[in-house]
């Protein structure tokens, strides 16, 4: 092969690589919402870059070592002009920038003199569409990332949201469907994600489990970092899902879609019995159906200075749930969403850009509850209506500085709301609210819970409510968040080593609380003797919490030889949580983060590319520990014998408090409805909670149109944040006697200074402060770890296998994942139970908790294969599929716990056992493997350019396996049997069929 022909095909192997649109992403990409464009030239040589979309120029010199590097590109279509000493000049065109890749361009001096144009995105023998492939080789990366474009997404058959397109990385599975619709990433739990559009932070969060929603028509493209993320990024242990949005051009495009998915071609979806064949659940009846329409423009206001995109769209759903056979309502929902989306460029000169970006994400959700008669379906009078709010606005402006040929600025500045407000109304017109102040719980009927045998049912009838709206607790009417964000990202290339630093304070703020509707639950159960009891439960709450976030980072990726780069990087992260009273009650400084990476192009041409990194990532606190751990909160419980119930509120009549502890109100957890001492609530050496990860893998180009590669993943989670209610053991640390007695002085408890729960580090010596006698002086004590719990555990073991593949007509990704999860804890959630209370789940509350509970976690996939891709039969028509096939996450049994004086652990049905016997974690089966195909045809008509038509058919074979069920076998009061174990909890979505009919311009 000549030097000419070698030359040639290291160029069409780049420009593969540039043109494939799923990719590792190179580094110090500010927030990853922008790219760059690298390579190598003649020492001395200028490189030029233009976009004719917006008429940007950037213009650096090459250095002395033949290498060039423009950051911090908008993502678009770009042409790089290399200009050499003697006047020679080659041209790259339509090189394409996609946020968060570093675009590889290297140059080689033209046979003859003169100008030689080269297309850097095409090669000769390959057509691209507009739709890339994915996963090709960039050897400039040290991280683990997936990036699919709008393109690409529109050919997929797969549902228009966030999570949805994330979940086709590897590495990624479904999280439980008790959390909504979110993923886990590594086997962390869905509440350790981050969120970004443009650079913003969109994670709500509260409880760190929502999102704010782009319009998905506006999203030009979705990267997900499944692992080895640089130290730019922080505040996640599992994966970071970064968007980019569409912009205007100097060309005008505009156009409008309607996407639906009509009730009737729904599949229905399985009904719910018991092991015993007792039917649960009837959704026959079940209806779902939505639609939604968007109108869209793009264009300069000012040719090459002043760009402007705009989306608006609207999203509809109606959802009819007829529920289950016992329960006493049904449901009719309707979702309304006007949404849009705003984003203006300024291009004020070659050197500075501002960036505005406005959206919405507003969303009206209103249930109408319905009486049913338990034990038939039916719709009858109307009980009230819960009307829901979420979403807000955002706003964010970023400026870009290129102050020099080696030194890039830019600046965020975000502001974001995010509503979780929720009312009621009677249907006579009462409005049930809550209003947060915990003497006046919410208004209306109590929630009624009946759980006698299903044979002390049929005698007596189940007691149900007829006018509870929801069944349970109601968001205060200010429920709500707001963050400001502002950061700053340096890029600065000194020689063989490209540095970026940075700054990024993230304050959030969220208004919060709940209550009982009606004040209370009644929860009826019937004793071993045959006796009916009934237990009152009051929870109220509510405050106005903080979280003060702010890191430090700096990175080097060094340019150790031509072939090989290293990277070195470090966080600093400081994380600060704020009471109901503006009190600071945990306070981490300056937790270090370092990141080690390498990459190794091994043979030169960008055909096989060797690397690995390694990390340690933090997690912050979520703002909702403070509403309940560190602010006023009220938890009561009470349990009574009566004499009769009341016909329309299920409530009981005549009720006598029984004789012993049950009989007596017990404050659960300390919460007595007052202001908790906030240097009492944390340990005094809290640490955050963080993980290790070591990645280590390769891909390389079997031929000009596939990529093959494989990874190995090691995760370990070596600290984290809980909390301990166990206060016995802090007192027995503190010398106090098995009465609570020292010195002839007795514990008073509770008391401000004495809270039951504390944040701790399980596992570790847990320093706290604490007022023994209420006389307001605090005593510092060291609990032993091992008296409080175990260690927390969770390591996470994948290997990844991916194939990556495009033709002229054809693209295709596959990937098998075999993966292990395995631990004491989840994470920040407890998929097992469906607790939703991150960082404050029910794992380490007592040590008895912990027994028996290492093991195999929620997030255990062992197996996932994911194929998808699209064929172009012709210009015209086109066909894409999804194929998904996964094993099932292991199943739990939890019971109670008897103790040595033959009561029961006030825990209930809390604990790995099952009939008095232990019941390790994960040894009670599987859930089955699922399969679920979808499938999608388009038509392009010729004759009108622009109009589309698209069918999609998501799980086309309507497989509706079981993906969770009921885990808690025995009733936490009594112990008895609970029929319902293992009763379905979800199913795989059922068949669903969308028409969609786009035109552009």
């Amino acid at each position: 092969m000549s030097k000419r022909q070698q030359v040639n095909l290291v160029l069409r192997r780049s420009a593969l690589t540039v043109a494939l649109g799923m990719c590792f992403t190179g580094p110090v990409l500010a927030q990853s919402a922008s790219g760059n464009v690298f390579g190598q030239a003649a020492a001395g040589s200028t490189v030029l870059v233009e976009s004719p979309e917006t008429g940007f120029r950037r213009e650096v010199t090459v250095s002395s070592d033949g290498t060039f590097r423009l950051t911090a590109l908008q993502p678009g279509t770009y042409r790089v002009t290399v200009r050499g000493a003697d006047g020679q000049t080659t041209v790259r065109e339509r090189v394409v920038v996609n946020a968060g890749v570093g675009t590889s361009v290297d140059f080689a001096a033209p046979a003859g003199g003169g100008t030689t144009t080269t297309e850097g995105n095409t090669l000769d023998t390959v057509r691209v569409r507009g739709v890339r492939a994915v996963n090709p080789i960039d050897v400039s990366s040290t991280e683990s990332v997936t990036i699919l474009t709008a393109e690409q997404i529109a050919r997929i058959p797969v549902p228009r949201d966030t999570t949805s397109v994330a979940l086709l990385a590897p590495g990624t599975v479904r999280g439980d469907a008790a959390f909504g619709n979110l993923a886990s990433f590594g086997g962390s739990s869905v509440a350790e994600n981050q969120y970004f559009v443009n650079g913003f932070n969109i994670t709500n969060s509260f409880r760190s489990l929502n999102f704010s929603q782009v319009p998905f028509e506006a999203i030009a493209e979705q990267q997900v970092k499944t692992g080895g993320y640089g130290a730019e990024f922080g505040r996640s242990l599992g994966g970071v899902v970064s968007q980019t949005t569409k912009r205007g051009t100097n060309d005008f495009h505009a156009g409008g879609n309607v996407f639906w998915s009509p009730s009737d071609l729904r599949a229905d979806r399985r009904d719910v019995y018991l092991r015993n064949g007792t039917l649960r659940e009837d959704n026959s009846h079940d209806e779902a159906g939505n639609y939604s329409a968007a109108v869209w423009a793009g264009g300069a206001l000012v040719k090459d200075r002043l760009f402007a995109y705009g989306l608006v769209q609207y999203n509809h759903s109606d959802a009819e749930t007829w529920g289950s056979i016992l329960s006493s309502s049904n449901t009719s929902q309707k979702s309304k969403s006007p949404t849009y989306l705003l984003k203006l460029d300024w291009n004020i000169n070659d050197s500075n850009l501002l960036e505005f970006t406005t959206f919405s994400d507003k969303r009206d959700i209103e249930t109408a509850v319905y009486r049913n008669r338990p034990g038939v379906i039916e719709r009858g009078a109307l009980i009230g209506t819960n009307y829901g709010e979420s979403g807000g606005d955002n706003y964010v402006l970023r400026y870009t500085g290129y102050f020099t040929d080696d030194l890039t600025l830019s600046a965020l500045y975000g502001h974001g709301k995010y509503s979780r407000s929720q009312r009621l109304r009677t249907a006579n017109g009462v409005d049930v609210r809550y209003g947060g102040d915990l003497s006046q719980p919410a208004t209306g009927c109590p929630v009624i819970v009946d759980a006698r045998p299903a044979a002390r049912r049929a005698a007596t009838g189940t007691y149900s409510s007829q006018c509870n709206i929801t069944g349970g607790s109601i968001d205060r009417e200010d429920s709500g968040d707001t963050r400001d964000q502002f950061r700053v990202d340096g890029d600065w290339t000194i020689g063989d080593h490209s540095i970026g630093f940075g700054l990024d304070i993230d304050n959030y703020e969220s208004i919060a609380g709940t209550s009982i509707e009606g004040g209370r639950t009644w929860r009826y159960s019937t004793l071993s003797n045959g006796t009916d009891v009934v237990r009152e439960q009051i929870v109220n709450q509510g405050a106005t919490v903080k979280v003060k976030q702010r890191a430090l980072y700096v990175e080097d990726n060094w340019h150790v030889t031509d072939n090989f780069i290293a990277y070195i990087g470090g966080r600093w992260d400081t994380f600060e949580n704020l009471n109901g009273f503006g009190e600071t009650y945990v306070k981490v400084s300056n937790q270090f983060g370092p990141r080690l990476g390498f990459t190794w192009d091994v043979n030169g041409d960008s055909t096989f590319k060797v690397y690995g990194n390694a990390g340690r990532y933090a997690l912050p606190l979520t703002p909702s520990v403070a509403v309940r751990g560190a602010s006023a909160s009220l938890f009561t419980r009470q349990q009574f014998t009566f004499t009769g119930v009341d016909p329309v509120t299920g409530a009981p009549i005549g009720i006598v408090p029984r004789a012993g502890s049950t009989g007596r109100l017990t404050y659960i957890n300390g919460e007595f409805g007052e202001a908790k001492n906030p240097a009492t609530i944390a340990t005094n050496n809290l640490e955050p909670m963080y993980q290790d990860e070591y990645i280590l893998g390769f891909q390389k180009a079997i031929s000009q149109n596939i990529n093959l590669g494989a990874r190995g993943i090691f995760r370990d989670l070596k600290t984290a944040i809980d909390d301990n209610c166990d206060y016995a053991a802090v007192l027995e640390a503190a010398g106090f006697d098995a009465n609570f007695q020292r010195n002839g002085r007795t514990a008073e408890l509770p008391n401000s200074g004495f809270p039951y729960c504390r944040m701790f580090n399980p596992g570790q010596d847990a320093t706290v402060l604490t007022d023994f006698f209420g006389d307001g002086v605090l005593e510092s004590t060291t609990v032993p770890g091992d008296r409080l719990s175990p260690k927390a555990k969770r390591t996470y073991k994948a290997l990844e296998l991916f194939m990556d593949g495009t033709w002229e007509k054809f693209f295709v990704q596959a990937s098998y994942t075999w993966a292990q999860s395995k631990g004491n804890t989840e994470g920040g959630v407890k998929s097992d139970i469906g607790q939703a209370d991150t960082s404050v789940t029910q794992d380490f509350d007592y040590k008895e908790l912990t027994v028996d509970t290492y093991g195999f976690l929620p997030n255990d996939r062992r197996h996932s294969l994911k194929v998808f891709g699209n064929y172009e039969f012709s210009d015209e028509w086109s066909m894409g599929a999804n194929l998904l096939v996964q094993s099932g996450r292991p199943i739990n049994c939890f019971g109670v716990l008897q103790l040595p004086n033959g009561s029961l652990h006030p825990y209930g049905a809390s604990f790995m056992r099952c009939n008095n016997q232990p019941r390790p974690r994960g040894t009670s089966g599987r859930l089955p493997w699922t399969t679920t195909l979808d499938w999608n045809v388009a038509y392009r008509p010729a004759f009108v350019k622009g109009l589309q038509f698209k069918m999609d058919v998501f799980n086309l074979l309507n497989t509706q396996k079981v993906t969770s069920v009921s885990e808690i076998a025995e009733d936490g009061a009594t112990g008895t049997a609970l029929e319902t174990y293992l009763m379905p909890t979800s199913y795989q979505a059922p068949r669903q069929v969308r028409f969609m009919v786009q035109y552009d311009f």
